[in-house]
């Protein structure tokens, strides 16, 4: 079961990382191809509700979302109690 939630935490990680990206691309002027609409939907799906849980409760600073930082931080600490402690 540990190893199952060590997976899931991982690849969460790498789709907010995917996130991330994509924000940076879209904030410098790129525009997401629209062959990739399909996953990039999915990237918003899978990532928005915990974002926006986040959002609630941390303001943005200046025109930055940091709620994703706190994100990254928490998935880092449940990595460390669950990965770490061989479940």
């Amino acid at each position: 079961m540990g190893g199952l939630l060590c997976t899931a935490l991982a690849v969460y990680s790498f789709i907010l990382l995917v996130r991330v990206i994509m924000s940076w691309v879209q904030a410098f002027g790129g525009r997401i191809p629209d062959a990739l609409s399909g996953p990039v939907g999915f990237v918003y799906q899978v990532t928005e509700p915990v974002l926006g849980f986040f959002r609630r409760y941390i303001p943005p600073v200046g025109m930055f979302d940091i709620s994703i930082f706190f994100v990254f931080i928490l998935i880092g600490v449940l990595q460390r109690a669950v990965c770490s402690a061989g479940l």
